[in-house]
């Protein structure tokens, strides 16, 4: 039985979030954690807590063993923006697009 943790309007870019989300899509849960400590980017602390969320729903909801969990799905969404303008030259303004985005992962147990 599959569980999810969704950690949303997080303020990071998708389309970072979504290199670190790739590095452990299908790994054991023990696993995934170590890498994600090792990579030097912002998001990968974020889905590391995302991650710990999942198995902290799987262990409250159900009767599993936690060393069997692995990371069955990984997603990254977009959650909107927020909009901005940047002063430019000659009196125009230009558009400065702050992304969000919504990691979702499941775990299940291995079997």
């Amino acid at each position: 039985m599959e569980t999810r943790a969704i950690t949303r309007f997080v303020r990071v870019s998708p389309r970072k979030v979504r290199l670190v989300v790739d590095q452990i899509r299908g790994k054991g849960v023990e696993e995934a954690l170590n890498v994600l400590k090792f990579i030097p980017k912002r998001s990968a602390a974020i889905v590391a807590k995302t991650v710990r969320a999942a198995v902290a729903n799987a262990e409250a909801t159900q009767s599993v063993d936690v060393d069997r969990l692995y990371v069955k799905r990984a997603a990254v969404g977009e959650g909107g923006m927020w909009k901005r303008f940047m002063p430019r030259a000659m009196g125009r303004a230009t558009r400065i697009r702050k992304r969000l985005s919504h990691i979702t992962v499941v775990v299940d147990e291995r079997r």
